[in-house]
């Protein structure tokens, strides 16, 4: 038996029907945001006019995509409860930083993408490398959303990868040349419930068929990890590393400080959903509202992916490195395989409608967040300045679908990973992990100047790729997770490193240029946001809406342990 014959579902009609749904409400959600796009801030960052809980939900759907149910679920299957740090330790302390310390600079520059706060705070030479090496990342970030729903698509209708993920590329590109960052926000969150309706019936049905959490834990402890895949701490699982005290090093620096607060504090296909918000208030509560459904949903991702590793049979081969695993089988495809074992037909159609959901929001945000940048840090600032606003809106559809089209080429570079989550953690070790280093040195440290911005960044990067060639050569015997972390630590230190050297011999701007972009001399009610009408209320504080969060994360690593 072939591994496509294994990955087949077997959709009914009714299956059929409620994906076609799904499309036209989809599409139906672009065409009207058509109608309030008349500006290219219109396009780009939806005027600055929405409010938070939709950007907040937006936010934390963008994230939300298909690596990320398909990442996960593999990481569930392949490393058990561990995975929940990529949550609790490695997203939520870095959201909240965000909507508390950064967002008021960020939103209170103007600034119209990250790039652009990086021209404002050092010089144009860090803008246009950043906007670059941001433009790169969305690509090959936007290209594994896309291997992912042709994932879904070969499963779903047995078509070649190399039909199928030109045909996904079509649909994201619809509804985003359409209505632009509204069409995208809004579909986000509708595709937020979609997923939802997707891992709450798979992970009921799946614990249902297992014997309950008991029958789960049970079967794990006479598993080929003897029950090591149930405990979050020391993570040895995870990292590989068989020292328990470097692993827990590795989880809290590498991925709880470099790799989480260097994505979500940095990556602008997360920053823009907040800058489309209509007030400081709003920007500032929108990751916070986002962390907390972002702390709740990683009970149905990672335990899906660990009842794969022991409901399915391919998987479960592939786990306990038998002989008979199936060819072609890989941890990507537990989740697809989960669906096929426990859903019946009708909930089946959800499911395949939870899952192109998800892949349209992660490509989606990779799309929109890469128009931006192309558009005003390389095209406008770069490339053909001062010209009509209307002329940077056409480019902006233009750029959407040169955007899509890159993505086709990217997917199948990713197609070359047997867990997605491998793959991207080194992405974002590359692109993430350096630019956080020189951008929290920049707005704690006012000496820091304008050529050691873009010189730091350039050498964090050029370490994070070293590390991962001596991880891939073996001359670092650790697994590609673990390689992730240490490459994120070797990007930080480095950047931190050579950007403060650098610092130190060039010249930095005067402080009269630096207010508003570094916090010694920004005063605090420039860093303060209105408490009046929509913005009033204790509910609305993002300093009571983060200990709130934090305090959630605490109690759910008590409780899973």
């Amino acid at each position: 038996m072939t591994a496509q014959d294994v990955l087949r579902l077997d959709p009914n009609l009714v299956d059929y029907l409620l994906v076609a749904f799904y499309f036209v409400l989809v599409l139906g959600i672009g065409y009207a945001a058509r109608r309030s796009v008349s500006s290219s801030l219109d396009f780009l960052l939806s005027g600055r006019s929405l409010p938070a809980w939709i950007t907040g939900l937006a936010f934390i759907s963008a994230n939300l995509g298909a690596i990320e149910l398909i990442g996960m679920v593999a990481n569930g299957a392949q490393y058990g409860v561990p995975t929940v740090h990529y949550y609790w330790l490695g997203a939520i302390p870095a959201m909240v930083f965000l909507g508390i310390v950064m967002m008021p600079f960020y939103y209170g520059s103007k600034a119209r993408s990250v790039p652009e706060f990086l021209l404002k705070r050092f010089n144009r030479t860090t803008q246009r490398i950043q906007a670059v090496i941001f433009a790169v990342a969305s690509i090959l970030i936007a290209g594994v959303n896309l291997f992912s729903l042709g994932l879904v698509l070969e499963a779903l209708l047995g078509w070649p990868l190399i039909v199928a993920v030109p045909v996904a590329a079509v649909v994201v590109l619809a509804y985003i040349s359409l209505g632009g960052l509204s069409a995208a926000i809004y579909t986000e969150v509708l595709q937020f419930f979609v997923i939802l309706a997707l891992l709450i019936p798979l992970t009921v049905a799946g614990l249902n068929r297992i014997g309950g959490w008991d029958g789960l834990t049970r079967a794990v402890t006479e598993g080929p990890s003897g029950g090591a895949d149930l405990n979050a701490w020391p993570g040895t699982p995870l990292t590989e590393i068989t020292n328990p005290f470097l692993s827990v090093l590795g989880i809290v620096f590498g991925l709880g400080f470099v790799l989480s607060f260097g994505y979500w504090t940095t990556n602008f296909a997360e920053v823009q959903r907040a800058l489309s918000a209509k007030s400081m208030s709003a920007a500032r509560r929108t990751p916070i509202i986002g962390a907390f459904p972002k702390a709740l949903v990683a009970l149905v991702i990672v335990t899906p992916g660990m009842i794969a590793g022991i409901l399915v049979p391919q998987i479960s081969a592939v786990k306990s490195g038998s002989p008979d695993a199936v060819e072609g089988i890989t941890y990507n495809n537990a989740l697809s395989l989960l669906m096929k074992e426990v859903l019946p037909n009708g909930i089946l159609g959800v499911a395949i409608a939870g899952l192109l959901a998800a892949f349209m929001a992660g490509m989606a945000a990779n799309i929109s967040s890469f128009n931006t940048v192309f558009t005003y840090d390389i095209w406008q600032d770069w490339v053909r300045p001062d010209r009509p606003d209307r002329y940077y809106l056409r480019i902006g559809r233009l750029v959407t679908i040169i955007g899509c089209v890159l993505a086709i080429g990217t997917a199948f570079i990713a197609a070359g990973s047997a867990n997605l989550m491998d793959y991207i953690q080194s992405l974002f070790s590359f692109f993430n992990a350096p630019l956080f280093a020189i951008f929290i040195l920049g707005l704690f440290w006012k000496r820091m100047t304008g050529p050691s911005a873009w010189i730091g960044l350039l050498s964090g990067t050029a370490a994070a790729v070293t590390v991962d060639i001596l991880v891939r050569t073996g001359v670092l015997e650790v697994s590609n997770q673990a390689g992730s972390f240490l490459g994120a630590i070797a990007a930080f230190v480095v950047g931190v490193g050579v950007a403060g050297a650098v610092s130190m011999v060039t010249a930095p701007k005067p402080d009269a240029e630096l207010a508003g972009l570094v916090w010694s001399l920004t005063p605090k009610e420039a860093r303060t946001h209105s408490t009046e009408g929509d913005d009033a209320g204790w509910y609305r504080s993002p300093a009571v809406l983060g200990a709130a969060v934090l305090a959630l994360t605490v109690v759910l690593y008590v409780v899973v342990g």
